[in-house]
This record gives structure tokens, sequence and C-alpha cells, in this order.
């Protein structure tokens, strides 16, 4: 080949290039084509402040398709928060009877010895479960209470350790009573009332807590609680300055076994003692309340005891070691491995940090559940209803006056909201979803109002 046509060929190469090159500007500066254009979806995304200022993560799918409509940094990990109870609930709806067990124990000689297993419920105001109480006031033995089978912390790693104080952060423990809480109502006087009102109740409940409040005048700290608790004590401080008129307030007791069996005793009018026996291989069990009524309430209204509480029966219905760790390790290892991400799952309320999903593995886990157990709406009993119930009653709202069209489970922590669960469009169809927001310094309530936006056009277009 001469060097002439060599050139000639270089040049018109040039020529091609330019051309494209100037096509591309052109285009570039039209309406984006058909190919390009953005979305309904991907225009709310990048067009809302909100999102655009945080960390976001979205995806919505089809599970009748196994169609993704929409995905947005789904294979990112998020602090769930609360999100982290539908793990918590795959697991129990996997590995617990359609009763909760209540209790294990043995019969020695005049002696009946029993065990705790987690259960939630006995004598927890939210739940009318007397079967417990009913099978240890009616027996003719001597009883005895040991917890030498429990192996696990009372909070759970990542918590935030300030929020013992608070009734979100009861501690778990392996025999649960009145929901490791006591309850006080404050009067107009400004004092805790202690005296039987006449309806009964008493301003403190249970009443053994009477003998355990201290009223002080000052207390170290800036915002120190109108009622506190040292965090390995029992004793109660009241700070009767408070501007408080009218107040009823639920705080966690601190487990002590013997705190449990002065509680035991006085609801029983009868001598239960503390002995601290390794529970046999070889014991009757004893079985509470539905299953399905523990979960419900553990959903709705993001019941942390309750979710942490369940991890600990399906260890004691399983036998396995007495602690959530295992639980969890158990769950991952046997029914998570098809998970799109590797689950980082550290508790069972999402009170912990540590805890880190990401939008798809939520969305299969959602696709689990309604695989295994359900596959109507029978699931959405079960989860809070936009507008109607639990956590979202006051959100997602069907703003014509219709039936929900939201149903999911919420998840908050300070900077952090998410919210999984499922849409049922105007078309009737059921889409799976997960939205995860994290490292917001707006109010959680501007970026619910920027995720309604969101739910309600997939609503009106899916």
């Amino acid at each position: 080949m001469s060097m002439f046509n060599i050139k000639v060929g270089i040049f018109s190469l040039f020529l091609v290039l330019i051309g494209c090159s100037s096509s591309q500007q052109t285009l570039d500066k039209q309406e984006p084509s058909a190919a390009k254009k953005m979305t309904g979806l991907e225009q709310l995304f990048s067009n809302s402040d909100t999102f655009t200022k945080n960390f976001t993560g979205f995806m919505l799918l089809n599970p009748e398709t196994d169609s993704t409509y929409f995905q947005l940094n789904a294979d990112k990990y998020f602090t769930p928060a609360s999100n982290t109870k539908l793990f918590t609930f795959y697991a129990a709806l996997k590995m617990l009877p359609d009763s909760l067990p209540a209790l294990d124990y043995v019969v020695k000689g005049d002696s009946l010895i029993f065990w705790g297993t987690g259960d939630p419920t006995l004598l927890h105001p939210d739940f009318e479960q007397a079967d417990v109480i009913s099978f240890l006031n009616e027996s003719p033995y001597e009883l005895y209470y040991s917890d030498n089978h429990y192996e696990d912390r009372f909070l759970g790693p990542g918590w935030a350790w300030g929020d013992y104080q608070y009734s979100y952060s009861t501690e778990k423990t392996p025999f649960p009573i009145y929901g490791n809480t006591v309850k006080l109502e404050f009067e107009e006087i400004r004092q805790v009332k202690i005296s039987e009102t006449e309806n009964g109740e008493l301003g403190i409940y249970p009443k053994v807590f009477r003998d355990k409040i201290e009223e002080v005048e000052e207390r170290p700290g800036k915002k120190a609680p109108l009622i506190y608790r040292d965090f390995n004590d029992n004793t109660l401080e009241y700070k009767p300055e408070s501007d408080t008129v009218k107040w009823t307030a639920d705080r966690p007791f601190h487990y002590d076994p013997y705190l449990i069996t002065e509680l035991l005793s006085d609801t029983l009018s009868k001598s239960v003692t503390y002995l601290d026996m390794m529970k046999p291989q070889i014991t009757t069990r004893l079985y509470s309340i539905p299953k399905d009524t523990v979960l419900e309430r553990m959903l709705k209204p993001s019941d942390n005891f309750i979710a942490e509480q369940l991890l600990l029966t399906i260890a004691a219905e399983h036998s396995l070691p007495m602690n959530s760790r295992t639980v969890i390790e158990t769950v991952r290892e046997e029914y998570l491995q098809d998970l799109p991400d590797e689950a980082v799952w550290i508790d069972g309320s999402g009170l912990s940090r540590y805890n880190l999903f990401t939008p798809r593995s939520m969305v299969k886990l959602l696709e689990k559940i309604d695989e295994e157990f359900v596959k109507d709406s029978t699931l959405f009993s079960y989860l809070p209803a936009g507008g109607r119930s639990g956590t979202i009653e006051n959100w997602y709202e069907h703003r014509e006056g219709g039936e929900p069209y939201v149903f999911a489970k919420t998840g908050t922590l300070s900077n952090n909201h998410c919210l999984t669960g499922y849409i049922v469009t105007q078309k009737g169809t059921k889409l799976l979803f997960s939205f995860m927001n994290n490292h917001y310094i707006s109010s959680s309530s501007q970026v619910k109002t920027e995720m309604e936006k969101v739910l309600w056009y997939i609503y009106n277009n899916y």
C-alpha cells in the first residue's frame, strides 16, 4: 500500500470519528431518547434533595414474574434497625411449633424444679396467658426455679448502653415475667401513687417494687430522668420536682433470679425458691399461647423485647445452647444460604447497629416467607398496614380513602429509617420492596414524606 493511500485512509477515519462525536454531542443536547429517558421512579429518586443527600437503597420485585422493576444501591449494606425483626419472624415460622414453649420441669421427690424457655408472655400485660400460673399454683410439690442453663448476656451486642433505662431496651432473660418491666403511675400531687385506687389497680405494678422506690432530691446529670435505676440494681430513684402532672412510665428491671422467685412467690401466694441446678437432658415441657399471637405483637408495634425472647424460645425448643447467637448462626447456615448477600445478623430486634443487610437480601427474605408459608393476604395480618395499624398507622394512607396498599415493617434508629414489605397496586398486583435510608440528618418525617411519594407512584403505575 502506497503512502498516499495510508494518508487518505487515516484522514477518512478522522472524518468519521469527528462525525460520530458531533452526532453524539447533538444527541446529548436534545431530550433523552426513549432508551435513555429516566423512568418516573428514577426521577422521584434523582429529583429528591432528601434521597440525594442521604444513603438510600431500594428494590422493587414482582414475585409472580420474578421481575425486578427497579433497584437503587440494592447490593449495598445498610443498617436495618427493626427490619431485622423480619429475620426473627422467619426464624420463628421455621423453627417454633404452633404454641410457644413456656417452661421445662422435672419432679424429684417432693420438689418440682423448672427452667425458663424464654417465653415472653408470662403475666405480660398484652397477653392473656394463665396456663403457667395455673400449673405452678396447682402443683402439690415444693417449687424451685433454676437458670443454670442460661448462657447469654442480658443486653445484646451493639446496643446503646445508656438505653437500659427505657422499655425499648428491656433485658432478655431465661424466664421473663411481667414483660421484664415495672409500671409506674404519677398523680397530680407529683408523688408516686403506691396505694390502691378505687378500681383496685396499683400505682406501682408489680407491687413488689413498692419497696424498691426511693425519693431523691438531687442526682448527677443535667437531664436526669424522673425515674432512675442503676445498671445492676433494682432500686428506683424518684425525683419529685418534675413538672409532670400525670404520667405513666414503664421501666425495665434488672434480672436477678432471686427477684424472679420473689415475684412468683408474691403472685402465687406460695413459696418459690431459687436453686442453681443443671438442667437434665430429659425434662417435661409445658406450652403456652399460640405463636401467631406473639408474632403479630412483635411486628405491628415493633416490640424489641418479644423479638429477643423469641430467639431464646427457639433455642429452648431445639435444645440449643440458651443464647441468641447460636440460634442466629443455625438459621443462617440452614435456611439463609440462598440470600444474594450474606446477612450480617447480630440480634433479634434490630437494636444493634452491627446488623447489616442489603435491600435485595431483604426482598429475597420476603420472597422466601411468601413461598414457604403464605401465598395470599394472610401475611398482611401480621404486618403494620399503611394508615391503619402498627408503626405506619399515620403514614402511607390510601389518598383516595381506599383499603391499605402498604403492608410493611419499619425500622428506625437515629439517622436511619427503613421500610420493607408489600405493595398491593391499583391493578391488584402484589409487589415486594425494601426501602432503606441511612445517615440522614433531616427529620425522619421528611424522609417518610419522600418515601410516601415513591410508594404512591408505584401503587398507581405498576
